[in-house]
């Protein structure tokens, strides 16, 4: 390696520690935490030596990445989670500075936990998950605002999601003005999120119809065109898991153990990992009630031990077992552009 270096990355700035390997120089500072002014740090480097730089895959982890990989430059994301852990405990106060110092001599001994830098069209799908799902949870709570208002005046329970009994229900209420406003404004809202609701799922269905990722995935039972490009691309390339246990940890619904050097408390869902796909896969593994899944026998099992949640849990952790063995096996094909 000729440099070898690190960014811490934040909003507003972001710090920069690297080394030349040759005459050993040191140099550190900071930049100001855009796009430009990352390309323009960029440029000062000659482009005929190897340039090899770290970063956390923390918010705008992307801009970083492809700053450097347009520039031939080697680019290493790591987990930091992992990378948390690997700091151990503090002797002294956690600085910008001492996490670029950390990433870069993590990367020159080796042991940095990179993480997997996805395609940029795995990027855009990943917003659109994140996005359908943060716009189903607004509506939810809407709804709930609606019902807890009703519930409030004595009055029966309003289908919300029905439009045309919505709204008649909702113009019987004996309610003052103030609350009819907010009910009013509330169906406006409501309706706002279910056209947005349906054109991102309508985009996501396209794509899972029309890419061998997500086609693949809708063989497993409980994936839906829906939930598979969320899936797809949530979980990334599974080849880089030496077992479908490691997915299953990837994904967050590994159970936790004590542990000395943490003050989580054991038996909980770990919960480490992309939020959405969690969301994802236990939708999909609520299927298992029905009589045609493949592991009905075994929810059923779980739920007359434990409860209809756990046993949802214990159906995703399968499911995302089979995610692993379905892209693994798919290989090459299953990451290349449309």
């Amino acid at each position: 390696m000729g440099i070898v270096g690190s960014l811490d990355i934040h909003r507003s700035q972001s710090t920069f520690e690297y080394a030349d390997s040759v005459t050993g120089e040191l140099t550190r500072g900071q930049i100001v935490g855009t796009r430009a002014a990352l390309a323009e740090f960029l440029d000062g480097f000659d482009p005929d030596v190897d340039v090899e730089f770290a970063f956390e895959g923390c918010t705008g982890w992307r801009y970083v990445a492809e700053e450097l990989q347009v520039r031939g430059f080697g680019a290493h994301m790591a987990e930091p989670a992992d990378t948390a852990m690997m700091r151990g405990r503090k002797k002294r106060a956690k600085t910008d500075r001492a996490d670029a110092a950390l990433l870069r001599q993590l990367l020159v001994a080796g042991d940095l936990p990179e993480s997997w830098i996805p395609p940029s069209f795995v990027v855009d799908i990943r917003v659109l998950a994140r996005s359908y799902q943060a716009l189903q949870a607004d509506r939810r709570r809407w709804i709930q605002r609606v019902h807890a208002q009703v519930y409030q005046h004595g009055a029966a329970p309003v289908p919300v999601t029905v439009r045309d009994r919505r709204d008649e229900a909702l113009a019987a209420l004996d309610v003052a003005d103030p609350v009819r406003m907010m009910l009013v404004n509330a169906q406006k809202v409501i309706d706002v999120l279910e056209a947005q609701l349906e054109s991102t799922g309508a985009e996501l269905r396209r794509f899972a119809t029309g890419h061998p990722g997500p086609r693949a995935l809708l063989k497993v039972f409980g994936i839906g065109p829906l939930l598979a490009p969320m899936i797809w691309a949530e979980m990334g390339d599974t080849r880089r898991f030496s077992s479908s246990r490691q997915a299953v940890r990837f994904v967050g619904l590994d159970i936790t153990v004590h542990d000395s050097n943490s003050r989580r408390r054991p038996g909980y869902l770990s919960k480490q990992g992309s939020p959405t796909l969690r969301w994802a896969l236990v939708e999909a593994a609520q299927c298992a009630a029905r009589t045609g899944s493949p592991d009905h026998d075994y929810y059923l099992e779980v739920k007359q031990r434990l409860d209809g949640g756990r046993a949802a849990l214990s159906v995703a952790r399968k499911l995302a077992r089979r995610v692993h063995h379905v892209l693994a096996d798919l290989g090459d094909d299953a990451w290349q552009p449309i």
